[in-house]
């Protein structure tokens, strides 16, 4: 393996290093939120100093590389992927970062049959395999993995669509302590951006595997 397949696979290691510590920050954020568990709240913040540093370092690899290799061809997909990547998965970290201080300012864990109802548990569940099925497709450079991604958006999508609905009628049955509640939909709007960011690294790896852009298409196949 020559010097430059070696520095590839290095900074697709720092990448999917970035996955699992996005991916447990989030896992940490809604363990928090469930349990109202404030100090592990407040160490998703801290840690989000980590993701900065990250990104920061990903970004300047990146930059490393294209200097000192001049890449072509598919090793120029892969840097320019890097790239995207690395932002979308600081923004997933920015989402946790976001549920976190929510259960700072929480009193009262919610609602169980209002969560219930809200389906968090599902929205959470499908962000994590979607992060999951974003890692072994990079590991893997396997596009089809990658692909197992758009559907679960679109599903997550249509989750955070009845939440402001669903919370209305739970707020019609007497329950007015509003500021919870908003924060509640936050929760699921910050899921349903997770989503989204991962349907974007989707599209980055397809690229970089494939050479295809699938930005601007409609149906993703």
């Amino acid at each position: 393996m020559g010097h430059l397949d070696n520095e590839i696979v290095s900074l697709k290691n720092n990448l999917i290093e970035m996955f699992l510590l996005v991916q447990k920050q989030l896992r940490k954020s809604i363990k928090a939120m469930n349990t109202l568990d404030k100090h592990l709240a407040r160490e998703v913040l801290v840690n989000e100093r980590r993701v900065n540093a990250e990104e920061l370092k990903i970004d300047k690899d990146c930059e490393n590389f294209v200097a000192i290799f001049n890449p072509v061809a598919i090793d120029l997909r892969f840097v320019f992927a890097a790239f995207k990547i690395n932002s979308h998965l600081e923004s997933i970290g920015d989402s946790a970062k976001g549920i976190a201080k929510f259960v700072i300012d929480m009193d009262k864990v919610y609602d169980e049959q209002l969560v219930k109802d809200l389906q968090l548990a599902k929205m959470y569940e499908m962000a994590d395999s979607m992060i999951e099925d974003n890692v072994r497709a990079l590991s893997t450079d396997d596009s089809s993995q990658a692909r197992l991604v758009f559907n679960k958006d679109v599903e997550l999508d249509n989750i955070n669509k009845q939440a402001t609905a669903t919370v209305a009628a739970y707020i019609a049955k007497g329950n007015t302590d509003i500021v919870p509640l908003l924060n509640l939909i936050s929760v699921t709007r910050r899921l349903e951006r997770v989503g989204d960011l991962s349907s974007n690294i989707a599209e980055e790896i397809i690229f970089y595997i494939e050479a295809k852009v699938l930005k601007h298409d409609k149906i993703k196949s």
